[in-house]
């Protein structure tokens, strides 16, 4: 059987930004060595760092805003399945679509938009952390923010493309 094209569109993007997923996820074993460390250096020795603490804070975000895209790509976001699940097949599909075209790509496509000045600024200014023993470069972990609003908007028009595609093919049975 042929693959349309939105499905293989969709199944290219998907696999991208699961790939990229798959990378960011790694955050998280960063994350918890650094709470690990914290937690010694303050139970053991009395004294944390403030770069350690700013540092899982950094990581936490990175996973979290990377997240987004990942969880669209895999359908596992949030929503109100009690209603969702006893609707018809197409009305699913057509609330997907409204709801990305309606909400989502709206608001995150104006924090997308809006991130690019924010992120320019503290890079400009040279932001860092306002501890002395902090982190610097602040505006790195700003660029996160246009960087994962964009791949989650990519994921966006995946999810549409594969909405599409199970629009212009039959339903499963009892849908």
């Amino acid at each position: 059987m042929n693959k349309s094209v939105l499905l293989t569109i969709a199944d290219a993007i998907d696999a991208g930004v699961k790939r990229t997923g798959n990378i960011i996820a790694w955050t998280y074993i960063l994350l918890i060595i650094a709470i690990i460390s914290q937690v010694i250096l303050r139970r053991g020795f009395h004294s944390g760092l403030i770069a350690l603490e700013e540092l899982q804070w950094h990581l936490y975000a990175i996973g979290v805003m990377f997240g987004m895209a990942y969880t669209q790509v895999l359908d596992a976001h949030v929503r109100v399945d009690l209603l969702h699940q006893n609707m018809r097949h197409r009305t699913q599909q057509w609330i997907e679509i409204i709801g990305i075209l309606l909400l989502a790509i709206p608001f995150i496509g104006t924090l997308f938009i809006n991130s690019f000045d924010f992120v320019y600024e503290s890079w400009r200014v040279s932001e860092r952390s306002w501890s002395p023993s902090g982190l610097p470069f602040t505006w790195a972990i700003k660029a996160v923010i246009p960087l994962s609003c964009g791949l989650l908007l990519i994921a966006f028009v995946a999810r549409i493309a594969r909405c599409i595609h199970l629009l212009r093919t039959p339903a499963p049975e009892g849908a």
